[in-house]
């Protein structure tokens, strides 16, 4: 059985493939998801999975490499990807209050022989109306930093959501039961 190595510094992803029972390592992509031109979100959410696992399979040869991305579209098409400051979550939060978003999430699994394994998991996210002062606690949390469209599904993020529809693990970053496909399909055996 090859290495298998997370892609992603992200510590709720790192929690769902703990669960998972398999030992891997985390070794982050350099790839700069900013400088990505392409603009439709499944899209764009499927290549940077694809070149984060590429980029570090290309240092880790011998290794089964999963790469993973997840962007948020808010209700009128707007992509949310991760906030820049205060200011930018805010508006996010705004945009999203008594809505529903999309959250599209990536996964590509690159096994060792360099074939790569994609898929797309798509889920939505319907907000509760959030009143000024429920924004602004969620601010001054700092929670929203480095989470697609400033919010969480798990932790006290689920005080601002109203329904999910889809997969829960998709919407916090790593689709679970896709990932298992994935694994599978790249002849890396979770059982």
């Amino acid at each position: 059985m090859s290495r298998l190595i997370l892609a992603s510094a992200s510590p709720q992803r790192k929690t769902l493939l703990s669960g998972l029972g398999l030992r891997f390592e985390i070794i982050p992509s350099r790839i700069e998801e900013d400088d990505h031109p392409e603009a439709d979100p499944r899209i764009r959410a499927q290549n940077l999975a694809r070149l984060k696992a590429l980029d570090v399979h290309a240092l880790h040869r011998d290794a089964t490499v999963i790469g993973c991305d997840t962007l948020v579209v808010a209700s009128d098409g707007t992509l949310l990807e991760k906030p820049k400051d205060d200011a930018d979550a805010r508006r996010m939060l705004m945009l999203q209050s008594g809505k529903t978003s999309l959250v599209h999430s990536a996964v590509c699994v690159v096994d060792a022989s360099g074939n790569t394994h994609e898929g797309l998991s798509t889920s939505s996210v319907t907000f509760k109306k959030l009143s000024t002062k429920e924004i602004d606690w969620w601010i001054e949390s700092g929670l929203w930093k480095d989470r697609s469209g400033g919010f969480q599904i798990d932790g006290l993020g689920q005080l601002m959501i109203q329904s999910i529809t889809g997969d829960w693990t998709g919407i916090v970053g790593l689709p679970v039961f896709l990932l298992g496909e994935l694994l599978e399909k790249a002849g890396y055996r979770i059982q």
